[in-house]
C-alpha cells in the first residue's frame, strides 16, 4: 500500500460568503499539521453570493459562495427561519458529482454552512437519500439548518462517527445552536475552544479523533 492510500481521504466544504481557495488557506495550519495523515480536497458551492450580502458579519470574504439561500433574493442567515433552500438541490447534485468523479472519501469536513451542509449529508447518507457514501464528519462551527425544507433530515439519532468543533465566543453561530446539532448524534466527540467563529488549528483538537479514524480504515 502507498503512502498515499495510508492517509484519510477527506472532502472539505466552506463556510457561505468563502470558496474552495479561500478555505484551503483558511486550513494551512491543519493541513501542514496532519500531512502525513489527511488528503483534503477542496470544491466550491455553485451560487456566488451578490455582493450585497457580503456587508454580514458572517466574515471579511467580499467574492463568496453559498449552498443555499434563505430568500429567493439570495441571502442567507443561519439564526432566521425560512420556508426556502434556495439552490440547495444544485448544490448536493454538485457533491454528488464530486464523489462520482473522484476516488471514494473517507470523510468531510464542513465549516459554518458548510457544516450545515455536512450534517445534512450525514441525514441523506444514513437514510439513503443520496448515493454518495463516507465513513465519519468533522463538523465545525456548525447548525442545524432552520429551513422548513430541511427539518426531515433532523428527525432522528444520526449514527456517523462525527467530531464537533466549536467556540463559546462564536457571535455568527451561538453556542446554543452548535451543541443542539451536536444532540443530533449518537457517536459524537465534542471539541469546545474559547474562541469565536472560525476553524482553531490545534492539533490537540482533532488528534485522537483522526487516529481513531485512521486505525478503522
Amino acid at each position: 500500500m502507498t503512502a498515499i492510500n495510508k492517509k484519510l481521504r477527506i472532502l472539505a466544504i466552506h463556510g457561505y460568503r468563502q470558496s474552495d481557495i479561500s478555505f484551503k488557506a483558511k486550513l494551512g495550519a491543519l493541513r501542514k499539521t496532519f500531512k502525513k495523515q489527511i488528503e483534503f480536497t477542496f470544491v466550491r458551492a455553485p451560487h456566488e453570493v451578490p455582493s450585497a450580502s457580503n456587508n454580514s458579519k458572517d466574515n471579511s470574504e467580499t467574492n463568496g459562495y453559498g449552498w443555499w439561500f434563505s430568500t429567493q433574493d439570495k441571502t442567507f442567515k443561519a439564526t432566521i427561519s425560512s420556508d426556502l433552500s434556495v439552490g440547495f438541490e444544485e448544490s448536493l447534485a454538485l457533491i454528488e458529482s464530486v464523489f462520482e468523479e473522484s476516488d471514494p472519501f473517507d470523510g468531510i469536513l464542513g465549516f459554518s454552512q458548510g457544516a450545515a451542509f455536512v450534517s445534512i449529508l450525514c441525514a441523506m447518507q444514513q437514510k439513503n437519500l443520496t448515493p454518495i457514501k463516507f465513513k465519519f464528519a468533522i463538523i465545525i462551527s456548525g447548525f442545524k439548518s432552520l429551513c422548513a425544507v430541511h427539518h426531515i433530515f433532523y428527525m432522528e439519532k444520526i449514527t456517523l462517527p462525527t467530531l464537533h468543533v466549536y467556540g463559546v465566543g462564536d457571535q455568527v453561530i451561538p453556542v446554543e445552536m452548535a451543541e443542539e446539532l451536536a444532540e443530533l448524534f449518537s457517536n459524537v466527540s465534542r471539541k469546545i475552544h474559547k474562541g469565536g467563529h472560525y476553524v482553531p488549528s490545534k492539533k490537540d483538537i482533532y488528534s485522537d479523533f483522526i487516529s481513531e479514524m485512521l486505525e478503522s480504515k
